[in-house]
């Protein structure tokens, strides 16, 4: 872990908060999960449930090439028999296309979409890797004037404008290049999306939804209040927090990206590591004695996780 970085024992509140807490775990069901998404699933019921709040569960199945209804029951199960229970019905993100529609038509509405016709090679010939970490920024050669209104945005990949903005309407206030937070391991964050992003997609030519835009859609409309997840997508934040900004929508007000666990030869740990994944995990080990160990691993009182874990 970061020097840097807070210990995970914070994320075990020592007494309810006086506000409405919501937090939230959202896989994709692309396989079975693994001990890193139980780990992530476990942290964010932990800080959610210890300060009185509600957990929700958002399955993210927008990818349709890979995500399985079966892998989605399957992940509901592992929860339920380690004792990690939702609150309220499971959202979907494939039964809200509607929604989506809604919130992507504001954001037309507001001129600050415009269609890419860049190809793959192009993109990669044409964008400038970000230097944390090879994810390439787009050179906004398809951009066009916010004046000029999308008529037709089927079929067509679309992107979302980053400031600055060519026009001189008063935006939100936190519409802005300079994303800023604090996250409560990673500490104060300050990001510009125009250099750690430039103008991202939002829907892409074949109609899917990019992550992105659905998980600030998602995270506001369903009041999440938290987000506690691994800290690969700690970055992602500032475009979930700008495309909330722009459509008026509530954001967050804690976030926590966590470490990833990490397999013994440093890999990141994916769901091709079998003796890792939750089938071979549920044979070998008891409930308690997988969370006991998350906890050990994270510095978390065990007593206090397996009592809240309802164990």
């Amino acid at each position: 872990m970061n020097a840097d970085r807070k210990p995970l024992a914070c994320l075990l509140r020592t007494a309810p908060s006086s506000a409405l807490v919501r937090g939230r775990f959202a896989p994709s069901p692309t396989g079975r999960m693994h001990l890193g998404n139980v780990y992530a699933a476990l942290l964010s019921y932990v800080s959610a449930k210890s300060q009185g709040g509600a957990w929700l569960l958002r399955i993210e199945d927008i990818d349709t090439q890979r995500s399985k209804a079966e892998w989605a029951e399957r992940l509901m199960d592992d929860l339920d028999w380690l004792g990690l229970r939702w609150d309220g019905d499971v959202v979907w993100q494939s039964r809200r296309t509607a929604l989506y529609e809604e919130m992507l038509g504001r954001l037309a509405a507001l001129g600050v979409l415009y269609p890419c016709c860049c190809t793959r090679q192009e993109l990669a010939a044409a964008s400038a890797p970000h230097a944390a970490d090879g994810h390439t920024v787009y050179d906004g050669r398809c951009r066009v004037s916010p004046r000029r209104a999308i008529e037709n945005p089927a079929g067509q990949t679309l992107r979302l404008m980053t400031p600055p903005l060519p026009d001189e309407r008063a935006w939100p206030a936190g519409a802005t290049d300079e994303q800023t937070f604090a996250d409560e391991i990673c500490g104060p964050q300050r990001l510009q999306l125009s250099w750690e992003w430039g103008d991202f997609v939002v829907r892409r030519r074949d109609g899917a939804w990019a992550y992105q835009f659905c998980v600030a859609v998602d995270d506001a409309l369903t009041g999440v209040t938290e987000v506690v997840r691994g800290d690969d997508l700690l970055r992602s934040t500032a475009p979930q927090r700008y495309v909330q900004a722009l459509l008026g929508l509530p954001r967050p007000s804690r976030y926590a990206h966590i470490p990833l666990l990490l397999a013994a030869d440093g890999r990141r740990l994916s769901k091709r590591d079998a003796s890792l994944a939750m089938d071979a995990l549920r044979q070998r080990h008891a409930a308690t004695d997988l969370i006991a160990h998350l906890c050990r691993l994270s510095g978390l009182d065990a007593d206090r996780v397996l009592a809240l874990a309802g164990r």
